[in-house]
């Protein structure tokens, strides 16, 4: 009971706020993706997402010594996150408008997640 108060504070944090937007967004898109691709490329792109929000919660919960290597290994799940999103769209299975809408979320987190890096980089 006693990491309640510190739970429900890093579930607050700005990046986790944006990361669970983008997977709310994306889960409704996911709903419209052919079924073929739903299972494939839709899955691996939620799967991402949901390691990346794994990770930056972890990272939270973390002693300073590693928080970057966990802050690393969430910026790599997303990198991978932004290449298959990008593929989606490239196969018509995003239209551009919901990859656009995809795109400036991932772009508003992308530099949230390299300024948190940079930060522990400088230390």
């Amino acid at each position: 009971m006693d990491n309640l108060p510190c739970q429900k504070i890093i579930g607050e944090m700005p990046i986790i706020i944006k990361i669970r937007e983008l997977y709310k967004l994306f889960y409704k898109y996911l709903i419209l993706f052919p079924k073929k691709d739903k299972y494939t490329l839709g899955a691996k792109c939620e799967n991402y997402i949901l390691a990346t929000l794994e990770l930056l919660l972890a990272a939270g919960n973390a002693p300073k010594s590693d928080k970057l290597r966990l802050i690393r290994q969430a910026s790599i799940k997303f990198d991978t996150l932004k290449f298959f999103i990008r593929v989606s769209r490239e196969l018509d299975v995003l239209d551009f408008k919901k990859y656009l809408e995809l795109q400036k979320r991932l772009q508003e987190i992308g530099l949230m997640l390299g300024g948190w890096l940079r930060s522990l980089d400088n230390r």
